[in-house]
């Protein structure tokens, strides 16, 4: 058996559901949702590559080293973006949590939050994971500030690590949070999905 095994998850109106070819047209109207492959530090397919970053996802499922999901608005089932567990190394039970993007429309909502309330809870109360990462490109300030929020402690930078679209090539932040940490970090999910929203 896995680690990490397929699963849905679902919480206040958001469900994360394992990837599969089906969500092909909704991501693409999600990622059409502001042109996200535009944005020069994210990850975000092209609209004619999303089959193939499905299949890629799958792939990697099948080696045991992601868990992709499509976010899905539970009341109309309309898909929200993509997220993934990665890098996934069961000796020493860590995740990382990535490839996470969402439509504009999405962006600055309840919905980023409640998707890392159910991924957290599923890794460290489910799995009991004893760390979960997250790394990302130093230029992605929205995506640093959005981790550190979390609670996420930032581990450093690993220079020239990996290749953009446009071929330059990135250094990566990375952070982490571990187990003892997540009850403080939970109970700060909670408080931020709780409040009322202006």
């Amino acid at each position: 058996m896995a680690f990490v095994e397929p699963v849905t998850l679902s919480i206040r109106g958001v469900q994360l559901v394992p990837l599969a070819l089906e969500h092909e047209p909704g991501l693409h109207a999600a990622a059409a949702d502001g042109a996200l492959w535009n944005i020069r530090v994210t990850s975000v397919p092209e609209p004619e590559a999303m089959r193939a970053y499905i299949e890629s996802a799958l792939a990697m499922r099948q080696a045991g080293n992601r868990l992709a999901f499509a976010v899905i608005e539970a009341d109309n089932g309309k898909v929200l973006g993509c997220t993934s567990y990665h890098d996934i190394v069961p000796a020493v039970k860590r995740v990382e949590i990535g490839y996470t993007w969402y439509g504009k429309s999405s962006q600055r909502t309840h919905v980023n939050t409640t998707c890392k309330l159910l991924m957290l809870t599923h890794a460290f109360e489910t799995l009991d994971c004893h760390v979960v990462g997250w790394r990302t490109d130093n230029f992605n300030f929205a995506s640093q500030a959005a981790i550190e929020r979390l609670g996420a402690k930032k581990d450093g930078v690993i220079r020239g690590h990996a290749l953009r679209r446009d071929g330059t090539i990135r250094d990566t932040v990375m952070y982490s949070l571990r187990s003892g940490e997540w009850p403080e970090v939970k109970a700060q999910l909670l408080y931020l999905l709780d409040r009322p929203r202006s």
